[in-house]
């Protein structure tokens, strides 16, 4: 698979390690989004790159050192007792600035505690001949290890990149496919790139999916078990937690019923969910992050939601080599799927950017009872950066649609929220085909919000 993006991200990176003083660079995220291969591409011929296993520390350190022979002949011919002789020796040997970057940097403090202070002292000596950049999937870890306050490294870092999973467009690119196709395989692969190379194995999206997920040898069948592994403590509770949302249990008091625990028991796993990005607290338009009772709790994550959604449900199924099966139950649910990620790739799309000569800022959703007897939700509700506009938009993932009623319904809708008096009203549709009567309005189409995200 080409490799596309993450062009400014390699631009930092090599500013850093292109300078004359001696760069510390970190580097974290999630499994499979691509680090590594972004490391190698800014890396030359005569830098390091290094990814640890979790042997113990001497192993690791001989590893090393026969690696680094291959810049410095004869490096490995030395038996060095600790990660701090190893430094020392190769700040004597260096005749040129290198980059020495060590990639699963977690598995070597796990086997050598004390290796993230010997790098302050390296760094703090302000002596060091060579650039380090270190990286990790472990996001739990690696905050610990740089972000915490009371970290060695903490503040020790020329720059500190997350890499995040990629957008939509970039996914298009690499299908070639049309803006519709394109929307519906985001939905499900997300923005990991090794997710997209799996799917570029396979002639067609089913085929991908029985290969990969609706298989018991499925390459992707135990997955978030591996995301997971890293960063909880409690995998059992988590994968519980993401398997009731994934089936519409959204909101906090309906989830720790479920669980039968205390509400209160659960912010800390729901939180370091948020964190790793793997599910979000969302709520209405306007309301305050304060608002328990108006918060749903919903998967963030394409891949992560799809999984929960579909594969935990059908793994009785799965196993016994059903997947075709599989594909049958799931084939009416799919559109409803695909029309909430439709819903949020529009609202995305929408925040940020100049409609009608205003700037508009994050869009919501919002839901809600407007009367005693009704209760309206609006797809997405934006509002100007002067405060006095107001961008309402209802996302329709379905074909032929009347643009004509919907505006109508549109309208009625936007006139009853509680914070849309003395505010223009702007109305807009975003559809997923052409609709039936050709009336002039303002509608986005999947071209539209595909270029609008890039």
């Amino acid at each position: 698979m080409k490799f596309v993006n993450r062009t400014e991200e390699q631009a930092r990176i090599r500013k850093i390690i292109t300078g004359d003083k001696s760069g510390f660079i970190v580097v974290y995220g999630r499994r499979r989004c691509g680090k590594s291969t972004l490391l190698k591409r800014v890396l030359t011929e005569t830098d390091i790159y290094f990814m640890a296993d979790q042997t113990e520390s001497t192993q690791q350190i001989t590893l090393l050192a026969q690696t680094l022979s291959n810049v410095i002949p004869g490096f490995d011919l030395v038996k060095y007792p600790n990660w701090e002789a190893l430094f020392t020796v190769l700040n004597q040997r260096i005749t040129t600035k290198i980059t020495l970057c060590l990639d699963e940097f977690p598995y070597l403090v796990k086997s050598s505690p004390e290796l993230p202070a010997t790098i302050q002292r390296l760094i703090d000596k302000g002596e060091n001949r060579f650039h380090l950049i270190i990286c990790g999937s472990s996001q739990q870890l690696m905050h610990g290890l740089i972000i915490d306050s009371t970290a060695p490294l903490y503040g020790r870092a020329d720059i500190i990149l997350k890499v995040r999973p990629m957008k939509l467009p970039y996914l298009q690119e690499i299908l070639k496919c049309g803006a519709e196709e394109a929307i519906t395989e985001f939905s499900i692969w997300g923005g990991v790139p090794r997710y997209w190379e799996l799917r570029l194995q396979e002639q067609s999206l089913n085929d991908a999916l029985l290969s990969h997920l609706f298989s018991p040898l499925g390459t992707l069948i135990e997955e978030p078990l591996r995301l997971f592994v890293d960063d909880m403590r409690d995998t059992t509770q988590s994968y519980t937690i993401l398997t009731l949302i994934g089936n519409g249990v959204h909101r906090l008091s309906e989830i720790a019923a479920r669980l039968e625990k205390p509400a209160t028991s659960l912010a800390g796993p729901l939180d370091r969910l948020i964190q790793l990005g793997y599910i979000e607290r969302e709520l209405p338009f306007g309301e305050n992050i304060r608002n328990n009772k108006k918060s749903y709790y919903r998967i963030s994550d394409p891949f992560v939601n799809f999984y929960f959604t579909f594969v935990v449900p059908n793994r009785s199924l799965i196993e016994l080599d059903k997947g075709n099966l599989v594909l049958e139950r799931i084939a009416g649910q799919i559109p409803g799927y695909i029309s909430f990620w439709w819903e949020k790739l529009c609202r995305q799309a929408i925040s940020g950017i100049e409609v009608d000569g205003y700037i508009f800022g994050y869009a919501r959703s919002w839901w809600g009872n407007v009367s005693k007897d009704e209760r309206i939700e609006v797809d997405v509700v934006a509002e100007s950066i002067d405060g006095k506009v107001l961008l309402v938009g209802e996302c329709k993932w379905t074909e032929a649609e009347n643009v004509s009623r919907l505006v109508r319904e549109l309208e009625i809708k936007a006139s009853k929220l509680p914070f849309a008096k003395g505010k223009e009203i702007i109305p807009c549709l975003f559809l997923k085909t052409n609709p039936v009567d050709s009336i002039p309005y303002k509608i986005f189409f999947p071209d539209d919000i595909v270029r609008m995200l890039k």
